[in-house]
């Protein structure tokens, strides 16, 4: 969305609600799979594709094909969640949750509140 071009920025709210992406990230938070997918990379980061397809089936009964798994890692890189680089013939998946930061950027935790 652009910037409107009426209103001047008073303050960094418009880009937090709707140049930040953060929509992009609760899509991608929001498939039980492309939480699964983090959760695997989370304990065991840089995998290639066949590892992490082989932990969803085992762990967690993931039966989806690689190519369904490429896409859900297309919407989880589009977030930003994840990255991929590359050596010789393989390719390694990386979890990157600074992303997440714009949730508690946006709605910080009172310290008050106990969660117990």
């Amino acid at each position: 969305m652009p910037w409107p071009p009426d209103q001047p920025p008073w303050t960094s709210k418009w880009i937090l609600a709707y140049g930040s992406g953060v929509g992009d990230l609760f899509k991608a938070l929001a498939d039980p799979t492309r939480r699964a997918i983090l959760d695997e990379l989370q304990e065991r980061d840089g995998q290639t594709l066949f590892e992490l397809c082989t932990r969803l089936i085992s762990r967690h009964g993931v039966g989806s094909s690689r190519q369904a798994v490429s896409q859900h890692l297309d919407v989880l890189e589009d977030a930003g969640l994840v990255t991929r680089h590359r050596e010789g013939r393989y390719t390694f998946l990386h979890l990157h949750t600074t992303p997440l930061r714009a949730i508690t950027d946006r709605w910080p935790a009172d310290p008050r509140e106990d969660p117990s």
